[in-house]
């Protein structure tokens, strides 16, 4: 009469259930991706932003307020110390 250990026994019928229920998984995974007919579906390609024509109203740059505008300068060299040479330094 073989001895059977009852550890060893419900550690088999565990993994026969994790197997059967990965089989399972696989199964339904290729039953419902690969196998099934694509769907169609009706794409609407929305019309071209480039169809209209752009009218610029140049009249606005005729503004007098426009005229009193000043052109940027720029900015002036800095004059001073500047800091260290390695500012991360400590």
């Amino acid at each position: 009469m073989a001895i059977v250990f009852s550890e060893e026994k419900k550690r088999q019928q565990y993994l026969i259930v994790i197997f059967a229920v990965v089989v399972l998984a696989t199964v339904a995974v290729f039953w419902f991706g690969v196998f099934q007919a694509p769907k169609t579906e009706v794409v609407q390609i929305p019309t071209s932003p480039f169809s209209k024509k752009v009218e610029i109203n140049f009249s606005t740059l005729d503004d007098p307020r426009l005229a009193d505008l000043e052109l940027f300068s720029g900015i002036t060299a800095f004059a001073g110390e500047t800091g260290r040479a390695n500012p991360f330094a400590p």
